[in-house]
């Protein structure tokens, strides 16, 4: 969908946006469409991202400003919660696109863990949402009837042996939301994760075997890898009051991936690469 086209589903909506980098980021992607439909919010990230990153050009282009916030600290994430109070009030979307692995960066086989900073990948990619939840809700900036979307990924219960230690962590972001969605159910409060097909993202490409995960799921997926864009157009119906209803789920952005067994591409892939006519999955 163009970012000049829009329905405005979120028209008098206000949000936070956490995670966006550069323009190849989901997060990024995501807070266009959220512009587009006439959301208005904050955006922000770790101060090493927004050194790393591009974060005042997307500012510019949606009149969002922008907050650094380390998530492994709780005094930066109750002060980024009254820094957005007092900046838009309340709230009534948030994003939760953070994810991060020393491990993996460092290539660390998952047998041979520095524990350290598996805590850290804990923290960051999972825990920090319940932070973020909490000191939303206790700060008062929460409204009633808001939707919180944390960006997750197949690797939650499958395995996917080049992710590492994130699989954990992804596992444990979908248990909080869950949890944290039953408890804010009472006010209207929707929490889901969208577990979002691998995506050419500089975070993703930076993965090593990505290539081959995306080349996968590309051959499997019926309707093939979703885009950026396509998960931002999606985040936009959650957000949105089309989907009031909604909770404690992980929905699956994946073309049907989840689904699926083995594609006849990849049958006949798999025939030439054996030279086996006959060859049977």
């Amino acid at each position: 969908m163009s970012e000049e086209k829009g329905y405005g589903l979120l028209k008098g909506k206000k949000g936070i946006i956490f995670g966006a980098l550069d323009d190849r980021s989901i997060a990024w992607r995501i807070a266009l469409a959220c512009h587009r439909e006439g959301g208005q919010f904050v955006l922000s990230n770790a101060p090493i991202a927004l050194r790393l990153g591009a974060l005042n050009a997307l500012s510019e282009k949606t009149g969002a400003p922008v907050f650094p916030c380390d998530v492994s600290s709780e005094e930066d994430v109750e002060k980024l919660m009254n820094q957005t109070k007092e900046e838009l009030g309340g709230v009534d979307f948030i994003l939760h696109a953070i994810g991060m692995s020393p491990n993996i960066r460092k290539k660390k086989e998952y047998k041979g863990l520095n524990y350290k900073w598996f805590q850290q990948t804990l923290d960051i990619s999972a825990i920090s949402l319940h932070k973020i939840l909490h000191y939303a809700e206790n700060t008062g900036l929460l409204n009633d009837g808001a939707s919180v979307i944390a960006l997750s990924y197949i690797g939650a219960q499958r395995v996917f042996s080049k992710y590492s230690d994130m699989n954990d962590a992804k596992a444990l972001l979908e248990s909080i939301a869950r949890n944290y969605g039953s408890r804010l159910a009472d006010r209207g409060i929707r929490v889901n994760t969208i577990s979002q097909a691998p995506t050419r993202t500089s975070a993703g490409t930076g993965i090593k075997g990505f290539d081959g995960m995306y080349t996968f799921a590309e051959k499997i997926a019926p309707l093939g890898n979703p885009t950026a864009d396509e998960c931002a157009d999606y985040c936009v119906t959650l957000f949105s009051d089309l989907t009031r209803k909604v909770t404690m789920q992980n929905l699956y952005h994946d073309g049907g991936f989840v689904s699926s067994g083995v594609s006849e591409e990849m049958v006949i892939g798999l025939q030439k690469l054996y030279g086996d006519e006959d060859f049977e999955l």
